[in-house]
């Protein structure tokens, strides 16, 4: 039996599609919009505790930013988004921020009462959580009425 061409370079089985990242799970923390802001310190506390790294998280408000944000930036724009990169440390942000930036857990504060912007900020929380997203806020807002309203931070 004679043997067939040879095999020409580069000529492997073409790959298939790529692979789609799961779904992060979402976990929700029943506050009011004033009280928000806390839960969400409360929920990041818990989560450093439970061993998760300071460079994982990534906490956005839906409404006025948070307070370590403002300290943050008065350091000036370059030093704020330089931790961005640097990734060693929580990083607050508007949800409405406009740069490429996950992390593996969000936090999404929503201490606002705007359906629309809480909503538009649900999802786009969604494609920037690499395992887990919580919401920190009333489920309702952000297009959520069947999440639990009363589930303990990261049960």
């Amino acid at each position: 039996m004679k043997p067939g061409p040879p095999a020409r370079p580069g000529r492997g089985p073409k790959p298939g599609p790529a692979a789609r990242r799961p779904a992060p799970a979402v976990q929700f923390v029943a506050a009011p919009a004033g009280d928000a802001l806390e839960r969400a310190d409360d929920t990041v506390d818990h989560l450093l505790e439970s061993g998760r790294r300071p460079g994982d998280v990534l906490v956005l408000t839906v409404g006025e930013p948070h307070p370590w944000q403002q300290h943050e930036l008065s350091f000036g724009e370059a030093r704020y988004w330089a931790q961005l990169t640097e990734g060693d440390d929580v990083f607050y942000a508007d949800a409405a921020l406009n740069r490429p930036a996950g992390r593996e857990v969000v936090v999404l504060v929503v201490n606002d009462t705007s359906a629309d912007r809480a909503g538009l900020a649900f999802q786009q929380a969604l494609g920037r959580a690499g395992a887990l997203l919580v919401v920190c806020g009333e489920a309702g807002l952000v297009g959520a009425p069947d999440a639990p309203e009363s589930r303990p931070a990261l049960a």
